[in-house]
């Protein structure tokens, strides 16, 4: 500590001295002590910004890592295409499916059973009723409701409310309204029986009853195997894929191609290698004499754990290593993707691609079961146990500045009091000497005014 003097002038004048700077300034001198442990705060505090910061960059870099080594992720993305849309149509391809080509020839479509009744004025009544059968099961009786608005729309739409499989509803045009009844099963399964009795009142006149189109299942032949479908969306012909059926043709065959989506999955490797580049870059930066981790052991120790986690894990099949797909490392510890590589790679061995990301002990787990200890996504993982113990040294710095400022105020009352005392005691001497002066004369007489 610095001292710190008190200017007062002469002890006769009864000026005294400012105790309040006076205090200001020993309290000043006294808190000087802290800068020390502000300094190590403020130190701390910066590594707990570069931790945070190489943190979330870390879980980038788990995320990107993800999609590759997820079962349900991009390498499980395939593409179909069918090479004639006017006769089927692919929807979809998932995970399950397997790259390959497939022979399809549609020689029948799926129909569903209709029927249909003669037109009839919208606004005229019904007497009777009808009977529906749907495939093999029990027939259901609906009848006209006699006297209660019985026209076309309300035993339409008693129909519905009956719900029995089949879907009722009007069509219109110029000649009248229709009845129709749509099976709600299709295929030969929904084949539809339709009997009873319908008359219109207003006119007298039966109204006639008309067989649509027949329940029927698609036929089609995939791969040499006959197959039958009830819908002409078909889902289990070819594992994982799922196409529509748009025209049946015997004499055509049409080719379904189903393939590995090589670009979501260079994109999402390229993604992976920008993420692991910033990491790499975040700790070269800390390598630098000015950054707040320069020379903490947590920065060697992540470049290890991420250096030796590239060469690690079992090989699945002819794949074993980055390298061979289009994946090096540089001299400062980035990484450099080769796409032209990675997609002869995946054309000529995809499988075992998937496999060195996705199996127990390969590639892809063991990098992510790494990235799980190092980031702060974890309770024990390396930054998360480092800003933890930051966070305990920070608590501790504080609680000694905290009873160290206390100290100080309790010094700071003392001090202010004593002070005080002592500048009332100079401020006095003068008045004090008056006295002594007075007495003086009083005994000796001595009259300081008088001239001899």
């Amino acid at each position: 500590m610095a001292p710190v003097g008190i200017n007062f002038g002469s002890a006769t004048s009864g000026a005294g001295f400012d105790v309040s700077s006076t205090v200001s300034a020993i309290v000043a001198n006294l808190k000087s002590v802290e800068a020390p442990w502000q300094n190590q705060i403020t130190s701390l505090k910066a590594e707990d910004t570069a931790f945070t910061s190489i943190g979330s960059d870390l879980s980038t870099l788990s995320t990107s890592l993800q999609a590759l080594t997820d079962f349900q992720g991009v390498m499980a993305s395939k593409l179909g295409s069918s090479s004639n849309t006017s006769i089927l149509s692919l929807s979809s391809a998932g995970g399950t499916a397997v790259a390959g080509s497939h022979s399809i020839v549609v020689s029948r479509l799926a129909q569903t059973s209709s029927y249909y009744t003669d037109p009839i004025i919208a606004g005229d009544t019904l007497t009777g009723g009808l009977t529906v059968q749907i495939g093999n099961g029990a027939g259901t009786t609906i009848p006209v409701v006699v006297g209660q608005s019985d026209t076309i729309a309300t035993f339409a739409a008693a129909i519905n409310a009956a719900d029995i499989g089949v879907k009722a509803s009007i069509i219109t045009d110029s000649q009248g309204s229709r009845v129709s009844l749509v099976s709600q099963t299709s295929g030969s399964s929904g084949q539809l029986t339709v009997t009873g009795t319908l008359t219109d009142a207003t006119t007298s006149a039966a109204v006639g009853l008309n067989h649509g189109p027949p329940g029927q299942n698609a036929l089609l032949n995939v791969d040499g195997v006959d197959i039958d479908s009830a819908s002409n969306t078909v889902s289990t012909a070819i594992p994982g894929v799922t196409f529509q059926l748009l025209s049946a043709n015997p004499t055509a065959i049409v080719q379904v191609q189903i393939a590995n989506d090589n670009g979501s999955v260079t994109s999402a490797f390229s993604s992976f290698v920008a993420a692991y580049n910033t990491v790499a870059k975040d700790l070269t930066t800390q390598e630098g004499g000015a950054q707040p981790l320069y020379g903490n052991p947590i920065v060697s120790q992540l470049q290890s754990a991420l250096s030796l986690a590239l060469t690690s894990g079992v090989a699945s099949g002819g794949i074993g290593n980055l390298a061979q797909l289009g994946i090096s490392v540089n001299l400062d510890g980035t990484l450099t993707l080769n796409t032209a590589a990675l997609d002869s790679t995946l054309n000529a061995n995809y499988s075992d691609v998937v496999g060195f990301l996705q199996n127990t002990g390969g590639f892809g787990q063991s990098l992510r079961s790494t990235l799980d200890t190092l980031g702060n996504q974890s309770p024990t993982a390396a930054l998360t146990l480092a800003l933890a113990a930051n966070s305990a040294q920070e608590k501790g710095l504080n609680t000694t500045i905290t009873k160290q400022d206390t100290l100080i105020a309790t010094q700071q009352t003392s001090l202010t009091n004593e002070l005080n005392a002592a500048n009332q005691i100079l401020q006095a001497i003068p008045q004090q000497l008056n006295e002594i002066d007075q007495l003086y004369n009083a005994i000796t007489g001595y009259n300081p005014n008088s001239r001899g």
